[in-house]
């Protein structure tokens, strides 16, 4: 389910020490083989967390006359890390989707020939390696590892972590999920939770398309819960955590310990607030309309951003105020090189023109460890806000004020846009040791923000 890859991050960072090394030995791994056949690196982490619907051992009181018939991806998700690490994206695929499956080995051993089917029976017929392997020849997105949690498994984890708060905007009581509850809010326990991740008809439109929105900005809700919570700062909550979660997944066998330790290291700096939750674009499929299929163009166009780490951004939250936006055609910037690396000051220059602000000058200051952005105390009413507008497009998103007037350095002018630059505050970006890169500028279309969950998302809708 979709709390899984907290589980694997919270492992990684706590890897290094002999006692969980020790406890993280015990996680069951499988083998991953899709073929030879696969997309390209692309510096980015991508993977697949499965939520698997068996009814075998002790998820038969989901149904016990299932048990014995197979698993399917009760849900299917991707999480995708950019390659600077500096936000996250949960790319979740309906399991009622008709898709292009290819030739596939089955669990039997057995050839599976290619051929439309619903992509959920991909994990049901194939297994893991052939939902890689539908899911890559769909995307053309390489996927580097997999974590798989059950009913049970899911269940254990949301206690381990103390439960969940959750929104209800009108009272439930679904038997078949096993949850009856008021309307408003409730902090959920594993039983609770399962039942609220699974139910289809009681809330929303009955549709596996509202039941992932919600399942979303549950994944945002468990990742708050995780890294603010105060989970890594108490050694019994911890540990509890720690030994459900070993028990409740299973990852492929290259998600060592050394490997979880490298990835939770890469992100230590994201946070949930850089978590963001979208639905890939689909369509009603015209044979059947109670299933679907991928809304074409919206839907390549989408993969190909993935591809080149375009970041997802969620539309502004309807009634909440905001400051005027700065358009990155007002601000006037200064490049600097405090590296000591030459020609940066050049290329930083040409990624931020190429994202529409207007580059004056470029050049060379002493150097700094820190990355530094700088107004004039004349401009200090406005200066902060043009300031914040460079500041949101660096990959760490942070802004260090400085005290004084912009420093006199010796630089060039840049660009014929330099003679045309608007009358605003000019602010002055100083690259330090600790640059952290340029943004990709976000082209998700507008039809599809409105989609975005993130931990702004009001729950209680």
């Amino acid at each position: 389910m979709s709390v899984v890859m907290t589980v694997v991050l919270v492992a990684g960072l706590l890897g290094a020490y002999g006692y969980y090394r020790y406890l993280l030995s015990g996680l069951v791994t499988v083998p991953i083989e899709p073929g030879s056949n696969r997309p390209p690196e692309t510096g980015a982490l991508n993977v697949l967390l499965v939520g698997s619907d068996s009814r075998d051992g002790d998820n038969k009181v989901y149904g016990a006359k299932s048990q014995g018939t197979g698993e399917r991806t009760d849900t299917i998700m991707l999480l995708h890390i950019a390659p600077n690490r500096d936000n996250a994206t949960v790319i979740s695929f309906p399991r009622d989707t008709m898709v292009q499956i290819p030739e596939c080995e089955g669990r039997s051993g057995a050839v599976l020939p290619a051929g439309i089917r619903q992509i959920n029976s991909a994990f049901n017929d194939g297994g893991i390696n052939c939902t890689i392997k539908t899911l890559e020849s769909l995307t053309n997105i390489k996927i580097n590892h997999f974590v798989k949690v059950d009913f049970t498994g899911f269940k254990s984890i949301i206690d381990a972590i103390g439960g969940i708060e959750i929104c209800l905007p009108k009272a439930v009581n679904d038997p078949q999920a096993k949850l009856q509850l008021a309307a408003g809010k409730h902090v959920v326990n594993g039983e609770q939770a399962l039942g609220y991740v699974r139910t289809r008809y009681s809330l929303g439109d009955g549709s596996d398309l509202s039941r992932i929105q919600r399942q979303q900005v549950f994944l945002t809700k468990v990742a708050e819960k995780v890294t603010d919570g105060g989970l890594l700062t108490d050694p019994v909550r911890l540990n509890g955590f720690l030994q459900a979660a070993i028990g409740a997944v299973t990852v492929d066998e290259e998600l060592t310990v050394d490997r979880m330790l490298e990835i939770a290291n890469s992100v230590r700096g994201l946070t949930a607030k850089e978590l963001k939750g979208i639905t890939v674009p689909v369509e009603p499929y015209p044979p059947d309309t109670d299933r679907v299929q991928f809304a074409q163009p919206a839907a390549d166009n989408f993969f190909e951003n993935v591809r080149n780490d375009v970041e997802v951004t969620a539309a502004p939250v309807p009634g909440k105020s905001a400051a005027p936006k700065i358009e990155h055609s007002q601000v006037r910037v200064q490049v600097l090189n405090a590296t000591g690396e030459q020609g940066k000051a050049g290329q930083v220059a040409e990624e931020l023109a190429a994202q529409g602000f207007v580059v004056t000058h470029v050049g060379n200051a002493a150097p700094a460890a820190t990355t530094t952005i700088r107004y004039a105390k004349k401009d200090a009413q406005d200066g902060p806000a043009y300031g914040d507008a460079v500041a949101a497009r660096l990959s760490k998103d942070k802004r260090t004020p400085v005290e004084g007037k912009i420093k006199p350095l010796t630089m060039e002018p840049y660009g014929a846009k330099a003679a045309k630059a608007p009358g605003g505050p000019v602010v002055q970006l100083v690259i330090g040791a600790d640059w952290p890169g340029v943004r990709v500028q976000s082209a998700i279309p507008d039809s599809l923000k409105d989609k975005v969950v993130d931990t702004s998302t009001n729950p209680c809708l």
